[in-house]
């Protein structure tokens, strides 16, 4: 159903069935296509108010018919994630798309989403199908094991996936060591058994600068 055609546009083949994406990402599309608005960014009444608490509010569109949409998001580049009943735990703004199938919700996250000033909730996708994520250049994935834990710096995190648990620590980043930190640095820990995405290029973070 999801497939790409280079790396920055998502091309997704529909017979009926449906697909939700960020609002305003569909770039074009043939055939027969209905669109439907969403709010919330997550499903049920818990979904819109911890978005609404934590001023993450996500809009998201239901497009379903019988064609081809294709869907974008400021060139960034897509990654293809396969879910088989576990769950992914990604950053609002790098969610693009996913099967209408996948129940996608929020979860807290605690100080790490503080310190990144993204509020404590993040957003989850999970049950058996495809999701798009968006990063900014080409994502890396890089496996958690048990003797083997991850430190990623804040502004380079985009989602992870698997029996991972993850605390913030501080640390030393490459803005601290260049003079461009304003204090102590923070950097998120990843232990379990999983995956991680990370982008080749560091948002700018609140977490960085503390």
């Amino acid at each position: 159903m999801f497939r790409l055609q280079g790396s920055k546009v998502l091309a997704v083949d529909m017979t009926g069935d449906a697909v939700k994406a960020k609002n305003g990402s569909m770039v074009a599309y043939d055939g027969q296509m209905a669109f439907k608005k969403l709010s919330g960014g997550g499903e049920g009444l818990r979904g819109m108010v911890t978005r609404r608490l934590t001023g993450e509010q996500m809009t998201v569109m239901e497009v379903k018919g019988h064609g081809t949409c294709w869907f974008a998001d400021r060139a960034a580049e897509i990654n293809l994630v396969a879910l088989q009943g576990d769950k992914l735990h990604v950053e609002a703004g790098n969610l693009l798309a996913t099967d209408a199938a996948l129940r996608t919700g929020t979860t807290f996250t605690g100080l790490r989403g503080a310190s990144q000033g993204n509020g404590l909730f993040t957003t989850t996708v999970e049950g058996h199908g495809q999701a798009a994520i968006v990063s900014d250049g080409p994502a890396v994935v890089l496996r958690v094991s048990p003797q083997y834990p991850l430190i990623v710096d804040p502004g380079a995190y985009v989602a992870h996936q698997g029996d991972v648990r993850q605390s913030l620590q501080s640390g030393v980043t490459f803005r601290t060591l260049l003079g461009e930190g304003g204090g102590e640095a923070f950097q998120i820990r990843f232990e379990g058994d999983g995956l991680v995405y990370v982008q080749p290029s560091e948002r700018h973070t609140i977490a960085g600068d503390l």
